[in-house]
Formats: C-alpha cells, sequence, structure tokens
C-alpha cells in the first residue's frame, strides 16, 4: 500500500505524534512514565471538582454573588 509509507519528514502534527517512539520513552523515562500515571490519578479528582463547581448550587450562589455586586456598585 502507497499510503502507508512513512514520511522522511513528518510535517504535520498528526505526523509527528504517529511516528513518536511512546513505547521506547515510556519504557526508558521515568519521567514519561511517571508523567501519565499522574495524569491517570488526577483526572478522577479534575472530573469532581468540575462537577462540584458546576452544581446546580453552586451556579446559583454565584449568580446570587454576582448580583448582590452589581447592586454594591450601582
Amino acid at each position: 500500500m502507497e499510503g502507508s509509507r512513512r514520511m522522511k519528514y513528518p510535517y504535520t502534527i498528526s505526523a509527528k505524534i504517529a511516528q513518536f517512539p511512546h513505547r521506547f520513552y515510556f519504557e526508558k523515562s521515568r519521567h514519561y512514565r511517571w508523567w501519565f500515571y499522574g495524569m491517570a490519578a488526577s483526572l478522577p479528582l479534575f472530573f469532581w471538582i468540575s462537577s462540584v463547581a458546576n452544581s446546580p448550587a453552586n451556579i446559583r450562589a454565584a449568580e446570587e454573588k454576582k448580583r448582590k455586586e452589581a447592586e454594591h456598585h450601582h
């Protein structure tokens, strides 16, 4: 297949990502490996913070605070 040839120089971002030696870096570099583990471990925390910040009660409290600040400034 002609479409499966590797580019001499990957010009596009997607080609650069596709040709990057992810497995080599994951096996040999502790920084790369621990960055991946850290991101995987912190995702539940990020989702929890997002759900709490965007909850209906919190949105109502923020709107009430904005309304009070607007009354104070006018």
